[in-house]
């Protein structure tokens, strides 16, 4: 057997999932159709953590000797490498804790790394902030080097490995020298997401949201945050229309805000590489 052939293979693409905001699903959706052009795979399955189908349902209907499940997660936090791995069976009772691999009778089931952790995720966070100004230039296209670069994260106390993956990510950003600075910042850690306009030395401001989805924290609590009235927010949505305007002027600053990066068309090769690293 070669390889890339996957023939043999199911590959299930995880979401977190959420049932209070359909957008939340679509980088799963997306990601799998792309599978399914390609026809690697004998058969591509979308499952989520908060919504259905879910994963133990999907799981309970393959047939295929392999299955690859990737989670389309941003760090190895709670719930992609405790809760997650634990329910389906990968962290019983006498595992190696850090087991990625489960036999169910004569399956193999295969718990990739998270897609948030690839080192080319450090590509499409630049490759956010800089197609938002090529689209939206304002009154003067910024410089990179006259800008302070956000990678705002979720954040959390349940597990410090959640801020790992954003902070290499930051690290590795700032050690191109493409930006005056590069901060991250959190919903729910400090620094929390509105100090930015605190922590920023220069007047432009892009902010990356480094999310999967573009749902409720992306869309409506992050432009809160950054200063977007709330009301505002909410009928910009219910019109359809986008949740902020780029740029816009907050505080002194001229705010540059991206979509997050889950929907960007590069991480079917970091889906695909992440399975190839399991295999």
């Amino acid at each position: 057997m070669r390889l890339d052939d996957f023939s043999d293979a199911a590959l299930v693409l995880l979401g977190h999932g959420t049932t209070l905001n359909a957008e939340s699903a679509a980088p799963v959706y997306q990601h799998a159709a792309e599978f399914r052009r390609r026809k690697m795979f004998a058969e591509v399955r979308e499952a989520f953590w908060k919504q259905d189908p879910s994963v133990k349902q999907v799981l309970s209907l393959l047939i295929a000797a392999r299955v690859f499940i990737v989670p389309l997660f941003i760090s190895e936090g709670y719930f992609s490498e405790e809760v997650i791995p634990r329910e389906l069976g990968f962290r019983g009772k006498g595992q190696d804790t850090s087991s990625r691999t489960l036999r169910r009778g004569s399956q193999l089931l295969y718990y990739c790394e998270p897609i948030g952790t690839h080192d080319r995720m450090t590509e499409v966070l630049l490759a956010r902030a800089r197609e938002i100004v090529e689209k939206f230039p304002g009154p003067r296209p910024p410089k990179a080097e006259e800008t302070t670069l956000f990678i705002a994260g979720h954040g959390t106390e349940q597990n410090e490995n959640s801020r790992t993956a954003i902070e290499r990510q930051v690290s590795l950003i700032r050690e191109s020298h493409l930006y005056t600075a590069v901060h991250a910042v959190y919903l729910e850690e400090e620094p929390r997401i509105e100090h930015c306009y605190e922590l920023a030395q220069t007047r432009n401001i892009i902010v990356v949201p480094f999310f999967i989805s573009d749902g409720l924290h992306t869309q409506e609590d992050i432009p809160v945050l950054l200063g977007e009235p709330e009301s505002t927010v909410r009928e910009n949505l219910k019109k359809g229309q986008p949740a902020w305007r780029n740029p816009t002027e907050q505080q002194g600053k001229l705010v540059w805000y991206t979509p997050s990066v889950g929907t960007d068309p590069q991480l079917a090769e970091v889906i695909l590489d992440r399975v190839r690293e399991a295999r």
